[in-house]
């Protein structure tokens, strides 16, 4: 009787600071998306462009999501089948706030194009792959949910 009366003590004080679970796709927005081909210079003597997408996050939920990451997918279009991924923890115990606009955040897949030719001329090729990126997002103990997706546009970066 006593072990029981602890538990549900000590769940009772575990969950009183925990308020309802946030929908990401509803209280997290994806601000100031760009995309793009990232140029990551020469590989095995080749140029290599990979697909990169920058944004900012705006928690617009009503509690602060602790523990935040992001992870992007990247997909050569037409596929399902994943190309490359980059991962980022946002915040981590003091949590994104209600109302805070994150700064800029950059992920760039592993993977993408490599070729002999110039970079702005792998572009136009018609060879040339096209790609698109999910975003997805969690915060403490909740579960990956997609919060946006775009298609990478061709476009040289800047660096």
């Amino acid at each position: 009787m006593r072990g029981s009366i602890c538990v549900v003590v000590l769940a009772s004080l575990l969950c009183a600071g925990c308020g309802p679970l946030v929908d990401l796709t509803k209280g997290l927005q994806v601000l100031d998306v760009s995309t793009g081909w990232s140029d990551l210079g020469i590989v095995d003597g080749q140029n290599k462009l990979v697909p990169s997408i920058t944004f900012k996050l705006k928690n617009v939920s009503d509690q602060s999501l602790v523990a935040l990451q992001i992870n992007a997918v990247f997909r050569k279009a037409g596929t399902t089948d994943e190309w490359g991924s980059g991962y980022l923890i946002i915040s981590q115990s003091e949590g994104l706030a209600p109302g805070v606009t994150t700064k800029p955040w950059t992920i760039r897949s592993t993977l993408g194009h490599t070729s002999l030719e110039p970079r702005m001329d792998m572009l136009k090729d018609a060879r040339f792959v096209d790609a698109k990126v999910d975003v997805f997002a969690k915060y403490a103990s909740a579960q990956w949910k997609r919060v946006a997706d775009y298609p990478i546009e061709r476009q040289l970066l800047a660096q």
